[in-house]
Protein backbone atom coordinates (compact mmCIF):
# COMPACT_ATOMS: atom_id res chain seq x y z
CA UNK A 1 0.00 0.00 0.00
CA UNK A 2 1.67 3.37 -1.22
CA UNK A 3 1.70 6.09 1.49
CA UNK A 4 -0.88 8.24 0.10
CA UNK A 5 -3.27 5.50 0.17
CA UNK A 6 -2.81 4.77 3.88
CA UNK A 7 -3.25 8.58 4.53
CA UNK A 8 -6.48 8.41 3.12
CA UNK A 9 -7.52 5.22 4.80
CA UNK A 10 -6.57 6.59 7.78
CA UNK A 11 -8.44 9.69 7.25
CA UNK A 12 -11.25 8.06 6.50
CA UNK A 13 -11.42 6.02 9.32
CA UNK A 14 -10.53 8.93 11.49
CA UNK A 15 -13.66 10.45 9.96
CA UNK A 16 -16.33 7.41 10.33
CA UNK A 17 -15.34 6.66 13.99
CA UNK A 18 -15.63 10.28 15.16
CA UNK A 19 -12.20 10.26 16.20
CA UNK A 20 -10.99 13.30 13.72
CA UNK A 21 -13.96 15.64 15.20
CA UNK A 22 -12.52 14.58 18.28
CA UNK A 23 -9.26 15.86 17.75
CA UNK A 24 -10.03 18.88 16.18
CA UNK A 25 -12.48 19.59 19.79
CA UNK A 26 -8.91 18.65 21.75
CA UNK A 27 -6.81 21.25 19.32
CA UNK A 28 -9.22 23.94 19.70
CA UNK A 29 -9.69 23.42 23.76
CA UNK A 30 -5.52 23.25 24.30
CA UNK A 31 -5.12 25.90 22.40
CA UNK A 32 -7.64 28.14 23.82
CA UNK A 33 -5.58 27.06 27.52
CA UNK A 34 -2.97 28.41 26.52
CA UNK A 35 -3.47 31.65 25.51
CA UNK A 36 -2.88 30.85 21.52
CA UNK A 37 -6.02 31.79 20.30
CA UNK A 38 -5.81 35.27 22.00
CA UNK A 39 -1.83 35.96 20.66
CA UNK A 40 -3.58 35.11 17.03
CA UNK A 41 -6.92 37.80 17.44
CA UNK A 42 -4.06 39.65 18.20
CA UNK A 43 -2.29 39.42 15.45
CA UNK A 44 -4.87 39.96 13.37
CA UNK A 45 -6.40 43.00 14.83
CA UNK A 46 -2.32 44.33 14.35
CA UNK A 47 -2.25 43.46 10.59
CA UNK A 48 -5.32 44.32 10.02
CA UNK A 49 -4.33 48.16 11.63
CA UNK A 50 -0.90 48.14 9.82
CA UNK A 51 -2.68 47.86 6.99
CA UNK A 52 -2.90 51.67 4.62
CA UNK A 53 -6.29 51.25 3.06
CA UNK A 54 -9.45 49.94 4.85
CA UNK A 55 -10.27 47.33 3.00
CA UNK A 56 -8.32 43.84 4.11
CA UNK A 57 -8.73 41.25 1.53
CA UNK A 58 -9.00 37.71 3.85
CA UNK A 59 -6.41 35.68 1.61
CA UNK A 60 -3.64 38.79 2.65
CA UNK A 61 -5.08 37.82 6.07
CA UNK A 62 -4.26 34.64 5.89
CA UNK A 63 -1.26 34.40 4.24
CA UNK A 64 0.11 36.75 6.95
CA UNK A 65 -1.28 34.93 9.61
CA UNK A 66 -1.35 31.69 8.84
CA UNK A 67 2.73 30.80 9.15
CA UNK A 68 2.57 32.46 11.95
CA UNK A 69 0.31 30.56 13.69
CA UNK A 70 1.63 27.07 12.73
CA UNK A 71 4.84 28.10 14.29
CA UNK A 72 3.56 29.40 17.23
CA UNK A 73 1.65 25.99 18.31
CA UNK A 74 3.04 24.77 21.37
CA UNK A 75 5.46 21.72 21.62
CA UNK A 76 3.33 19.91 24.35
CA UNK A 77 -0.16 20.63 22.22
CA UNK A 78 1.49 18.93 19.07
CA UNK A 79 3.04 15.99 20.87
CA UNK A 80 -0.84 15.35 23.03
CA UNK A 81 -2.23 15.45 19.13
CA UNK A 82 0.70 13.11 17.15
CA UNK A 83 -0.01 10.72 20.42
CA UNK A 84 -3.38 10.40 19.83
CA UNK A 85 -3.58 9.83 16.25
CA UNK A 86 -0.55 7.26 16.82
CA UNK A 87 -2.74 5.61 19.15
CA UNK A 88 -5.41 5.95 16.80
CA UNK A 89 -3.30 4.29 14.22
CA UNK A 90 -2.28 1.62 16.16
CA UNK A 91 -5.75 0.05 16.85
CA UNK A 92 -7.68 0.98 14.08
CA UNK A 93 -5.08 0.00 11.18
Amino acid sequence: MELQDLQESVNIKMIQSGEKERLKDLLRERLAECGWEDEMRALCRGFMRNKVTNSVKLDDLINEITPKGKETVPDNVKAELLQRIRSFIAYAV
